[in-house]
């Protein structure tokens, strides 16, 4: 369970408290300090994938915490920024972001419950809207509001963008399950297997790709 992947996802979650720490530092380097902090649990978002498949180390234990550890660093830095930035203007793009984690992770809970979870496999409008949101926050964390408004701005253009990408690919994900979100309970439930057809199929299905 814990080897190179799984302890740098682990390393991610971390860090979010450290984050949140150096936040509220009364010194100007910590603005720095913040972004550099969510910048690297960011980078080990990639390496931890990226090591998993390379050094054959796929588990399920990561699978599931993975995906756990990426919406945790998103929802921290965004709750911390829009106090900061308590406006409807920045409210409304973190709601969204937020609110499409809520509904897709309940999603994806249920489409395994069936079977299905395939069928909500991470689409490519979700990787570049993790690319334009991870940016987004860097920046915002970066950058002073009253010191680089301009900045500022643009960073929270950024963030709008990557709300609307949270839209569509929530849209898509919604469109891939709406058959059987709609079918009777009777239908959608699997038929029982084994302990050994279900084992076999869990070692099939243990890595998930990152959003």
């Amino acid at each position: 369970m814990i080897n190179i992947p799984n302890s740098l996802t682990m390393l991610r979650i971390v860090l979010m408290p450290l984050l949140v720490i150096v936040f509220y530092l009364p010194w100007q380097w910590s603005y720095l300090a913040s972004a550099a902090i969510f910048g690297l649990a960011a980078a080990t978002d990639w390496l931890d994938g990226y090591c998993a498949r390379k050094l054959g180390q796929e588990t399920g234990f990561g699978a599931f915490l993975d995906p756990v550890a990426d919406k945790l660093i998103v929802v921290v830095a965004l709750i911390l920024l829009l106090e900061r930035q308590s406006t409807l203007a920045f409210a409304i793009p973190t709601m969204v972001i937020i609110g499409r984690e809520i509904v897709i992770s309940a999603l994806r809970e249920w489409m395994a419950e069936i079977g299905k979870r395939g069928s909500v496999a991470v689409s490519f409008i979700g990787k570049v809207k993790t690319t334009f949101q991870i940016t987004a926050i860097i920046a915002l964390l970066l950058f002073d509001p009253e010191s680089f408004y301009i900045l500022n701005i643009l960073s929270q253009v950024l963030l709008y963008v990557a709300a609307g990408l949270t839209l569509w690919s929530m849209v898509i994900y919604l469109k891939a399950a709406t058959p059987d979100l709609f079918l009777a309970k009777s239908q959608s439930t699997p038929s029982e297997t084994t302990c050994d057809e279900q084992a076999q199929g869990s070692k099939s299905t243990v890595v998930e790709s990152r959003e």
